[in-house]
């Protein structure tokens, strides 16, 4: 079957989580892909996004004050954990509180984050969407400056990559999908 190149390129897409280059992630290049990866379905277009960039002169200092929020015998493993990518982009939600809306922002947030992680990696630019625990502790929302009616929805690991991840194939659609027989 041939296939577009929005389809391949969907396809080929891969979660860089190692084997980073020492290559600078620019804050031009995450904004020219935020740039589009705005135009997400948004409900409302409440556009409930906002970005905190942590580029690679700024990540040791992000890591150890992330790293101090978790146990000191996992402090060291966080720090350097946090200091394998060459920039993080930060993704928060605005949480209203009706449901209905916060599932609708998340939904939205969500389809921005594929449309960054598709266009970055059109750019050959590594992208995993990190939800470690972190991301729920008060502390690092502090560090972070993320108010009270604001969730971190993922830590975007960016970094330019030596070796493409194995395809791990999908289950097929006729297992996932049935038809309503009223």
């Amino acid at each position: 079957m041939g296939y577009t190149n929005l389809n391949k390129l969907i396809r080929e897409r891969r979660a860089i989580k190692k084997c980073y280059t020492d290559k600078e992630v620019k804050e031009e290049l995450v904004r020219e892909l935020l740039d589009t990866a705005i135009w997400a379905p948004t409900h409302g277009l409440r556009q409930p996004w906002r970005f905190v960039y942590v580029d690679k002169h700024q990540l040791p200092i992000f890591a150890k004050k992330v790293a101090a929020t978790y146990p000191e015998e996992r402090q060291e493993n966080r720090e350097n954990y946090l200091n394998e990518p060459n920039a993080i982009l930060v993704v928060i939600m605005e949480e209203p509180d009706i449901p209905k809306q916060w599932d609708e922002n998340y939904g939205a947030t969500a389809a921005m984050i594929q449309n960054f992680w598709l266009l970055a990696w059109e750019k050959q630019l590594g992208v995993v969407w990190k939800t470690n625990p972190h991301i729920y502790n008060p502390n690092v929302k502090d560090i972070l400056n993320v108010g009270e009616n604001e969730k971190i929805v993922g830590f975007l690991h960016l970094g330019y990559f030596s070796e493409i991840p194995i395809i791990k194939d999908r289950i097929a659609v006729d297992n996932k999908f049935t038809r309503f027989n009223g």
